[in-house]
């Protein structure tokens, strides 16, 4: 029994690594240009949210250190905004892209190791087309 299954995971390792040029199933931060370090907050009440836009985010190769939810003192969002911390207006271009809404804003913050903050408001919603994964 310990050799069938020690026969098997070497079979299905040499069978992965043999894929040559095939592309990845998820791209990796950073392969369609700089990588993009974002925290994703959920500011509409909506359970469930912040995960959603995680997903959606490291699917167009953005890298997502945290999500959970903004804190109340603000309230509820009625619109999403993208708060870049580091760098340029042009990074949260590039997260709007992503998500298919959001107002950029620029406010500079060298005390947060990220380069945006998403604050998902009510107007968030996926694309009825989007396949979600279920990975991390």
């Amino acid at each position: 029994m310990r050799l069938r299954r020690a026969a098997f995971l070497l079979a299905a390792i040499g069978a992965g690594s043999c894929g040559g040029d095939a592309a990845p199933a998820h791209p990796v931060p950073g392969d369609r240009g700089p990588a993009i370090v974002v925290e994703v907050l959920n500011a509409n009440g909506r359970a469930g949210d912040a995960r959603i836009g995680t997903r959606l985010l490291r699917q167009a190769g953005i890298d997502v250190v945290y999500f959970g939810n903004a804190p109340g003192e603000n309230g509820a969002l009625d619109s999403t905004l993208i708060i870049v911390r580091r760098g340029t207006a042009r990074i949260g271009e590039r997260v709007r892209a992503a998500l298919g809404r959001g107002r950029v804003e620029v406010q500079l913050d060298s005390s947060r190791l990220l380069d945006a903050s998403v604050l998902l408001g009510a107007d968030f919603a996926p694309p009825p087309a989007t396949r979600l994964d279920f990975h991390p």
